[in-house]
């Protein structure tokens, strides 16, 4: 995140990352299984996080909180502090970490056991955020707040001016951008001072998470989970549309909120891509 908001010259917000905690405090107690054997006979639980990754886990729900904007401030100190986190958005619950952390984004895709090849999409503050990381001066003025906040993802050119690190989604020159309409992940996003990535919450491949329980066994890899209850939005996700050529879109999935989507964008005069 620093290097993040030392690119946009911006002034960081003072927090501390979180320090290691004593074993009686920490939510996870992680070493090296030394064999397969240990995997399968130690006392602790083993949780494979990808086929080269393995952890001795001892989770507990010390470190699960409300997403209550009581507990925003413990958020941003694990996103400045390199660490994972789970989070309730408008659609469905989500891995989240710090952009510009390669560490950060490297360890969401472990715990997802995804492929590195398939990009996260970025979570900003505020729709005017999103000038910092996407080319934005092709749409029509009001588009974007017409969408956002909003359950959809837009798909944008990162543009020379992108303050994002070239190790996110390497290889691509496009991003995907949310703001979600939910305050808790956009406090955290406004107090971090740039973009957390962000993704479903779940194993690549699994059905989406509506509550912290869809995905318990995954908790002992997130520094910290943020329980928001069951999300009423269904499993769907958001919408994805693509918005790089002007006056065109094109909807990569449809998400919950697709009619609505079109219906916006047909009211600024886009249309669909053959």
């Amino acid at each position: 995140m620093k290097a993040c908001a030392r690119a946009a010259g911006e002034r960081l917000p003072l927090v501390r990352a979180p320090a290691r905690q004593p074993l009686g405090q920490s939510f996870l107690k992680i070493g090296k299984l030394y064999s397969q054997h240990e995997a399968k006979c130690g006392v602790s639980c083993s949780v494979n996080v990808s086929e080269n990754i393995s952890h001795r886990v001892e989770a507990s729900t010390e470190h699960i909180f409300p997403a209550s904007k009581d507990h925003v401030a413990k958020a941003i100190d694990a996103i400045n502090g390199g660490q994972v986190i789970a989070v309730p958005t408008d659609t469905i619950y989500g891995f989240s970490c710090d952009a510009c952390s390669a560490e950060a984004v490297n360890r969401i895709y472990e715990i997802k056991g995804r492929i590195h090849t398939r990009p996260l999409a970025i979570c900003v503050a505020d729709v005017p955020d999103i000038s910092r990381f996407a080319v934005v001066d092709h749409l029509p003025d009001g588009l974007l707040h017409s969408l956002l906040p909003g359950p959809v993802t837009v798909v944008l050119k990162r543009g020379e001016n992108s303050i994002l690190e070239r190790s996110l989604n390497p290889g691509l020159d496009s991003i995907g951008v949310r703001v979600p309409n939910l305050d808790f992940i956009r406090s955290i996003a406004r107090g971090a001072g740039s973009a957390l990535a962000l993704t479903s919450a779940n194993l690549s491949g699994r059905p989406s998470s509506v509550s912290v329980k869809d995905f318990g066994d995954l908790w002992p890899h997130c520094s910290y989970v943020f329980d928001g209850g069951v999300l009423p939005s269904g499993r769907a996700g958001s919408t994805i549309v693509d918005l790089i050529t002007p006056g065109v879109y094109k909807i990569l999935r449809d998400g919950s909120s697709r009619e609505e989507t079109t219906a916006v964008l047909g009211k600024f005069g886009f249309v669909e891509a053959s």
